[in-house]
């Protein structure tokens, strides 16, 4: 891994008062990085971002739209950034059901400003634009989804990220060819992640936040697609991945890392949601769960994979912690973080430090 890259390196980082954001510019800080931070205020509270203290360990923050256009492309022409991370966006499936032209106009919409700021700065960059797992045709096939296949989405969510990795490879083949790459200098990749756990989120109708109230409560956890199959991961995995990515562009200029990118869990560890939610009442140390299918719930897909031997093998990335790690590591950050009172901030670095200290 080429994360010492990231040393006295300037990274915008889009999103960072959400769940992932707030890890990741934890993790940039600890590399070396000058991190400038721009999103909208946390969307939850509590929040990763508040309770880590985030704001302390950035050179600087606006909170702000990432649709706004002007707003946006003054803060990165002022920054100047080495790289980009875009993380900026309406994150949830049964949200977008709610407020579907608000989800693409955020995840399409709000992609495109945050590209077209990168083509006003004209100077070199490294740019990785996160969407999602959900962003391919969902064919409820077995095997796992490769780079290479079509986009799509039933969900607007699942929808505005599939439109979301068009626009990068409109955006990529028009003003950022990679054979053009000594020209224009910035390489735009797009990663796309497995289902993420781990501590500090408390997004709404999310799988863990749903365990973590109703345990704290004493009471059973509703599960509403048990059977449901996903690539979990730690929330860990795949920032390693994300900085894996900037960090080959920054130490090598390479067309070939300017792509789309899977990263996720090793084949055949997916877990069914009410495998997910047995592990971690089990750490947790008590509890229990009940099925509250109903026919008339909003459609998700039944099984999803992800097909991670091209970041594997030309990366040389690869997953570290288990399906037993992830869930123990997650329900003891929330169980010591909201029981006891321990230092959420702690609790990130120490995970940080478990997960990437013989990477750097």
């Amino acid at each position: 891994m080429i994360l010492s890259a990231f040393k006295s390196k300037r990274v915008f980082l889009t999103g960072h008062t959400g769940f992932k954001g707030s890890w990741l510019a934890l993790w940039l800080r600890r590399l070396g990085a000058e991190v400038w931070g721009y999103a909208l205020p946390p969307p939850t509270d509590p929040s990763n971002y508040a309770l880590a203290r985030v704001g302390e360990v950035l050179a600087g923050e606006t909170l702000a739209d990432i649709r706004d256009r002007d707003r946006l492309a003054g803060a990165l022409a002022a920054f100047a950034p080495d790289a980009v991370f875009h993380l900026a966006a309406q994150p949830l499936v049964r949200a977008s059901y709610a407020q579907p032209y608000e989800t693409f106009d955020a995840n399409v919409m709000g992609t495109a400003s945050l590209l077209d700021a990168v083509r006003a700065l004209r100077r070199p960059c490294a740019v990785v634009c996160i969407t999602t797992d959900k962003c391919y045709e969902n064919l409820e096939q077995p095997w796992g989804y490769r780079e290479c296949d079509a986009m799509g989405g039933f969900d607007p969510y699942s929808a505005s990220k599939g439109a979301a990795e068009i626009l990068i490879a409109s955006y990529r083949r028009a003003f950022f060819h990679p054979s053009k790459l000594a020209a224009h200098g910035v390489q735009l990749a797009s990663a796309r992640a497995g289902n993420v756990v781990g501590g500090g989120d408390w997004a709404k109708d999310r799988i863990v936040t749903d365990m973590v109230a109703a345990l704290a409560a004493g009471q059973p956890v509703p599960v509403r697609y048990p059977d449901a199959v996903r690539p979990w991961q730690h929330v860990l995995e795949p920032l390693s991945g994300y900085l894996a990515l900037a960090g080959a562009m920054l130490e090598s200029p390479d067309p070939r890392w300017a792509s789309p990118w899977n990263f996720g869990p090793p084949s055949g560890t997916e877990l069914s949601v009410g495998a997910l939610v047995d592990a971690f009442v089990r750490t947790w140390g008590s509890g229990s769960w009940e099925d509250r299918s109903a026919p008339d719930q909003p459609h998700e897909a039944g099984i999803l994979r992800l097909c991670i031997d091209k970041a594997v093998s030309q990366l040389g990335w690869r997953p570290r912690w288990s399906c037993a790690e992830m869930t123990a590591r997650t329900a003891n950050w929330y169980r010591r973080v909201l029981c006891e009172g321990a230092d959420a901030r702690r609790m990130c670095e120490d995970d940080i430090q478990a997960y990437g200290d013989d990477w750097e």
